[in-house]
């Protein structure tokens, strides 16, 4: 996970690169490239972003396996 600082210098830079993706990525270190290609399409949408890590929701499977404990436990 890289901080919002990580985040927004990463995406200053690609935008900086002229949009290059493997320019950015070879000169940060970091991040991946769909990483990347995630920050800015988030960027363009909020023009920022996220302080945190967006929070997913549980899976299908977590949300199973929650049911199946409380049946069972009568």
């Amino acid at each position: 996970m890289y901080s919002y600082e990580d985040r927004v210098r990463a995406v200053e830079l690609y935008i900086r690169l002229g949009k290059r993706v493997k320019a950015t990525i070879r000169q940060l270190g970091y991040p991946t490239k769909n990483a990347l290609k995630g920050w800015c399409r988030e960027f363009e949408q909020r023009l920022d972003l996220r302080v945190g890590c967006a929070v997913r929701p549980p899976s299908i499977l977590k949300f199973r396996r929650r049911r199946l404990l409380s049946t069972t436990s009568l």
